[in-house]
């Protein structure tokens, strides 16, 4: 068994990035269940990466986002088709960027505190829709295209290293 340890910031984003992603390998490396390796990918970032209040997951559930594994303040167990920014990538199956979330059309407020948020659809093989995985920041604008990209990546690596749960 591996042990965890924060990666260096140095090197800029891309480098914080691949750090997490090589602390990701170790932490998964043998584990094949999903919420065992979501809830790793939940507390990697959220102590990993700087200026979040909250990050984790909301699974597929019938027609609902369910709250999964998460690091944070409590928040939202539930999520109808299409709401919100976690919905709304959900239902396009595309990440989104949103600067600021007050002035996302339904946006729901878990955390009066989140003012931008980043959120990453999780696709199984074949494109099957299994969830999203969603960041929030106390700071406007917080995320850009490299921390989509990033946080794509490591959500790959998470539906790689598991065994995806069973679908319709």
């Amino acid at each position: 068994m591996s042990t965890w340890q924060a990666p260096a910031a140095a090197g800029g984003v891309p480098a914080l990035y691949a750090a997490l992603a090589r602390s990701y390998a170790a932490l998964v490396e043998g584990e094949r269940d999903f919420i065992a390796n979501a809830a790793n990918l939940a507390a990697l970032v959220y102590h990993g990466l700087p200026e979040l209040n909250w990050a984790g997951c909301y699974l597929l559930r019938g027609a609902d986002l369910v709250l999964g594994p998460f690091q944070g303040k409590p928040a939202c167990v539930r999520i109808g088709p299409g709401r919100g920014v976690c919905g709304a990538a959900a239902a396009r199956r595309t990440a989104l960027i949103v600067p600021d979330v007050q002035a996302f059309p339904d946006h729901i407020a878990c955390d009066p505190d989140s003012r931008s948020e980043l959120v990453v659809p999780v696709l199984a093989p074949g494109g099957r829709l299994l969830g999203v995985f969603d960041l929030d920041s106390p700071r406007p604008a917080r995320f850009d295209a490299a921390d989509r990209d990033g946080i794509q990546e490591l959500v790959a690596r998470w539906v790689a290293a598991s065994e995806p749960p069973p679908g319709p």
